[in-house]
């Protein structure tokens, strides 16, 4: 199994039907970097857009540009990238006390997505890291994670609604 496909089964572990929204894939352009990475996201919020339980949350939504999306993310450093992708996948973004998924399951497909993707992947999100805001990237509660090794690419995103 090729290191895509097995991305795509540990984000596949960590989605969620109507919460958690995953993403891999590999990169068609030479030396992709952070506007490479914000189209993929942008992909993934243009799926939730259209999924017809989200339609009535967002009407006339249209993703943010490519410039807005890099401009909303915040890096996020390696060690840190497993324990924030079992959160994004696992913790309710508006009930936390709310497992989307058993903390062991996330925990463990999380630690395969991020090494997967090595010790020198660049993992991004929309969360400021110091102070805890959040650049939305819709018009409702979201969380995302997104990482590259160069060549590949993996995201999850949660979105709520209260």
């Amino acid at each position: 199994m090729g290191v895509l496909s097995e991305l795509e089964a540990g984000l596949a572990k960590l989605s969620t039907p109507m919460r958690v929204y995953v993403a891999a894939g590999r990169f068609t352009e030479p030396d992709p970097d952070l506007p490479e990475l914000a189209a993929r996201i942008r992909t993934l919020l243009a799926v939730v857009a259209v999924d017809e339980v989200w339609q009535r949350f967002l009407p006339g939504y249209a993703p943010p540009s490519v410039p807005e999306i890099c401009a909303a993310l915040e890096p996020v450093e390696t060690q840190r990238a497993a324990a924030f992708l079992a959160h994004v996948a696992g913790v309710d973004l508006v009930w936390p006390s709310h497992q989307h998924l058993p903390a062991e399951t996330a925990e463990r497909a999380a630690d395969r997505v991020v090494t997967l993707l090595g010790p020198e992947a660049s993992w991004w999100t929309n969360h400021d890291t110091e102070c805890g805001a959040v650049n939305g990237l819709t018009p409702l509660f979201d969380s995302l994670l997104a990482g590259t090794d160069g060549e590949n690419f993996a995201l999850a995103l949660q979105i709520a609604d209260d």
